[in-house]
């Protein structure tokens, strides 16, 4: 049986789900062993063009440019597979979105005319069909392992469902909503960081995005009760993952209140 063929494309993004790839160090070289890098600039390895089984893809589509790049790219693979907040949702770039991205771009550059730039930064799934969706700021090398290892066996990628909370709990981590009344978004966001934050005493900043069913009606009624105000609730929304469809509802609705 041939090995199936694997691309990794970067749009707007600061290359660091890239290096969920290259962190895997030696085991990155037991990964070419088991699949063909067709395409992955970062590690030296340049044909953007080609046609794959497989295309990770990184980052938000930010330019004209990109969303024409998109389209080939999607062309060009069977199967998809977007990594990380700005490819997810838009990332932290997105939070141009709620604000008059132009004028930005007036007052900073001489000749505006000259940046291609969209109106509004958009998700990959806002251009093309996309098959599986990786979340994370940055993902992780195990996200990245078990999907490959997932897609080698024939079988559907999962995503994590549980939310951070349970990982807390099998950290027997403290609390910090509970404890030290920090605005903790953990009980709303997607497990698979391992709760990093939370275990070294800090509030999870929903770097995974939101988790599926997630209740933030309730979180935020509990982070008014400790004492944040409607604005600052709204804040905490507007993080990693401002773009995702959860946390933006989430965030205009507490304002409403």
């Amino acid at each position: 049986m041939s090995q199936i063929k694997v691309a990794v494309h970067k749009f707007s993004s600061c290359d660091g789900c890239q290096l969920a790839f290259l962190n895997l160090g030696a085991d990155l070289l037991l990964l070419a062993d088991l699949v063909d890098i067709k395409h992955f600039a970062e590690a030296g390895v340049v044909d953007e063009s080609v046609h794959v089984n497989v295309a990770f893809v990184e980052g938000s589509v930010s330019t004209n440019k990109e969303r024409q790049r998109i389209v080939e790219v999607r062309k060009n693979t069977d199967y998809l597979i977007t990594i990380g907040a700005c490819a997810t949702s838009g990332g932290i770039q997105a939070l141009r979105n709620m604000n008059d991205g132009k004028a930005w771009i007036e007052a900073v550059y001489a000749k505006p005319e000259y940046i291609d730039s969209l109106d509004k930064v958009l998700p990959i799934a806002e251009c093309v069909k996309v098959d599986f969706e990786l979340w994370g700021c940055p993902v992780s090398s195990e996200q990245i392992v078990t999907t490959i290892r997932s897609l080698l066996s024939g079988v559907t990628p999962k995503d994590n469902t549980e939310k951070v909370c349970m990982e807390c709990k099998r950290k027997n981590n403290v609390c910090t909503l509970v404890t030290k009344g920090d605005p903790c978004l953990g009980p709303v966001t997607k497990a698979g960081c391992g709760a990093i934050c939370p275990s070294f005493g800090r509030a999870c900043y929903a770097c995974y995005g939101p988790a599926s069913h997630a209740n933030t009606a309730s979180l935020s009624q509990r982070l008014i009760g400790i004492g944040l105000t409607t604005t600052q609730v709204s804040e905490q929304f507007q993080l990693f993952n401002n773009n995702a469809p959860q946390f933006k509802r989430a965030s205009d609705e507490v304002l409403r209140k």
